[in-house]
């Protein structure tokens, strides 16, 4: 009488694990993809269809004293580009960082901007970019230099697209203050052909007048502009 109790135990409870196995299978393949498309799993895309670059460049935990304690946030700071010349950067605050990182992803979305490129690789021009305590110096560089840049900076590189350049960061090392001090300076390039058709002259000519490249290297970089 006792082993027929103890069978009959044993089979209610082989039968209740596989039930839970069953349930537990099914249950987690659902959630997983709930929770894969909540945490943005999927590629970014833009308005144009094209896949976005999103580089997760700093998260800050804040906290604000009220009557019953202290309540914690979070801060992100997200930089987003094509890779092909148009890149933006926002920041969003929420009680949860993958809230914060959805805030702060929407917004570089809508205030990306574009960045003309010399050969879709490196700057036509240096340049200087200042906001707050922040000082950033950007160079174009030869084809195979790399990104010679650190931390925040060279979110915004390859964010954008640039596989040469060298920069660099004197003053600040907040990240908000790099990043803005970076787009300050991106935001100064301008194209030989935008220059020419400013100044009524011929691209060939501007280029001519550089210096680092021959006449008629010059031409063929005209007409490819």
């Amino acid at each position: 009488m006792a082993d027929e109790i103890l069978s009959d135990a044993g089979d209610v409870s082989e039968a209740g694990l596989e039930r839970g196995e069953r349930r537990g299978r099914g249950g987690r393949g659902r959630g997983a993809d709930r929770s894969d498309r909540r945490r943005g799993r999927e590629p970014s895309l833009a308005e144009d269809g094209q896949e976005l670059i999103e580089k997760l460049v700093h998260i800050n935990r804040v906290s604000k004293t009220v009557k019953g304690g202290k309540r914690f946030g979070f801060a992100a700071l997200v930089v987003v580009g094509d890779g092909k010349g148009r890149v933006g950067f926002g920041h969003g605050k929420a009680r949860e960082v993958p809230e914060a990182i959805a805030k702060a992803t929407a917004a570089a979305k809508k205030a990306m901007v574009r960045v003309p490129l010399r050969d879709g690789r490196t700057l036509h021009h240096d340049g200087f970019g200042h906001f707050g305590a922040g000082k950033v110096y950007v160079r174009s560089a030869t084809q195979g230099t790399g990104i010679i840049a650190g931390g925040p900076m060279r979110a915004v590189f390859e964010s954008l697209g640039v596989a040469d350049v060298v920069a660099k960061s004197v003053g600040t090392n907040n990240p908000y203050n790099m990043v803005r001090a970076t787009f300050a300076a991106l935001t100064e390039q301008v194209s030989p052909k935008a220059v020419a058709q400013r100044r009524g002259r011929k691209v060939a000519d501007l280029l001519a007048r550089r210096g680092d490249i021959a006449p008629r290297e010059a031409e063929a970089e005209a007409v490819g502009a």
